[in-house]
């Protein structure tokens, strides 16, 4: 099925009611009418089968399967945002003294889970410039255990060469992480590209009105392959105390090894779990994003070809517009649209802050993906606890200010801000 049919029907078998709508299964707990069967569901024998909402929900399960088919993956798990999916990605792979090579085109909440939460869980980040991939292999050795990067990075707007970074992680046999947030399933699929998994934080473009918090893990077919017997992944491999022994790889559920194990220990022991009510809200999302995305995309790109013209402007980042450094990568992976961010540069944050304070219909937002328009100035918002430096190198200088593109009329978007560069 095309995208679009699967963001409509995937997932779901309507139930004795014969619901169009997915129903809200709204219960923390179910019955296991035996206690054979309930000590079997607590000894995972009976696989992905709901023993408890904090580990599974019957319209959570609804969600992740339709997920899943979207990424072309093999197992999901929804979680309770975005960060949370991207911190449970990394845990469910690392111990203390392990490290992990992250590009520094990153979400500034990211590289701060990067470098002060982490660290303080002796779990070392060490970065790169997607435009320099020769920076990569230096940084791993036999505690590297994984390569985390954005698919379009949040603000900078960069678009990494996949197959390259794909390349030296199949190398050197680990895993590739790649947050898709912003461009999403309906443009990119990360894992057909080769990638191992990927995360969402939900809260964007998969709600698309910002009415809910929720994140998403996807890994790819056949990653068990690449797991199992690999000496830098021993929670799968050796035997799991908390479960009487069981090893993960030998499961019956090897096919989505790298979800069940963060759903069974870690989403089990630290709880970031997603309610059902937001997960049914995600669902109702998903069924428009097929549109959404390819308005989003339209606007944003018309912005961008507009604010190249103005010359209070020192610089536009959005990858399709020519010249920009990352042309050649977004037609190479992005054909379909590159989503509906972009950012753009003015002289100083004087500057930029009377920009922000005269627009009308955008609002000063912290988020991205709305269905309305927000601008957002990251180097006091999101990215304010990164020193100069830091800003610097994840490409948010003082004077970047950040657009999401809304669903309005881009002829109206402009007019708002030209009357805001005007003042």
């Amino acid at each position: 099925m095309d995208l679009q049919t699967r963001a409509l029907h995937a997932g779901y078998e309507k139930d004795s009611n014969r619901t169009m709508a997915v129903p809200i299964y709204q219960t923390t707990a179910y019955d296991f009418g035996t206690t054979d069967f309930a000590a079997s569901s607590f000894n995972l024998e009976q696989g992905t089968d709901h023993v408890y909402t904090r580990v599974g929900n019957p319209t959570n399960a609804i969600l992740e399967r339709r997920f899943a088919e979207l990424e072309d993956g093999s197992g999901c798990l929804a979680v309770a945002s975005g960060m949370a999916a991207i911190f449970y990605s990394i845990l469910n792979i690392t111990e203390a003294g392990d490290n992990i090579v992250v590009s520094n085109q990153l979400y500034g909440g990211t590289v701060t889970l990067f470098t002060q939460t982490l660290k303080k869980l002796g779990i070392e980040a060490r970065f790169f410039d997607v435009h320099s991939l020769h920076e990569i292999e230096p940084l791993i050795d036999n505690k590297t255990k994984c390569i985390f990067f954005e698919a379009i990075s949040n603000p900078s707007i960069d678009v990494p060469d996949f197959d390259e970074i794909i390349k030296i992680s199949n190398k050197h046999n680990i895993l590739t992480i790649v947050d898709n947030t912003v461009a999403t399933p309906m443009l990119l699929q990360p894992l057909l590209l080769g990638a191992d998994v990927v995360v969402h934080s939900a809260s964007k473009y998969t709600t698309g009105q910002g009415t809910a918090i929720g994140g998403l893990i996807v890994e790819r077919k056949n990653l068990s392959e690449k797991i199992k017997g690999n000496t830098r992944y021993p929670y799968f491999n050796e035997p799991e105390p908390s479960y009487n022994g069981l090893v993960f790889a030998d499961s019956v559920v090897s096919g989505i090894l790298f979800t069940f194990r963060a759903r069974m220990v870690l989403l089990r022991d630290t709880g970031a779990v997603i309610s059902p009510f937001n997960a049914w809200l995600l669902i109702q999302g998903l069924e428009t994003l097929y549109l959404r995305i390819k308005q989003h995309s339209q606007n944003a790109l018309e912005m961008a070809q507009w604010l190249e013209s103005q010359s209070i402007v020192v610089k536009v980042n959005y990858p399709l517009l020519k010249g920009n450094k990352n042309y050649e990568n977004a037609l190479k992976y992005l054909t379909k649209g590159a989503s509906g961010i972009l950012s753009f540069e003015v002289k100083n944050f004087e500057t930029a802050k009377k920009i922000l304070d005269k627009v009308n219909i955008f609002s000063i937002v912290a988020n991205i993906g709305d269905s309305k328009s927000i601008i957002t100035h990251p180097a006091s918002t999101t990215h304010q606890q990164l020193n100069d430096a830091e800003l610097l190198a994840c490409g948010v200088p003082a004077g970047l200010i950040r657009i999401s593109c809304g669903l309005e009329s881009a002829k109206d978007l402009i007019a708002d801000m030209k009357q805001a560069l005007e003042a």
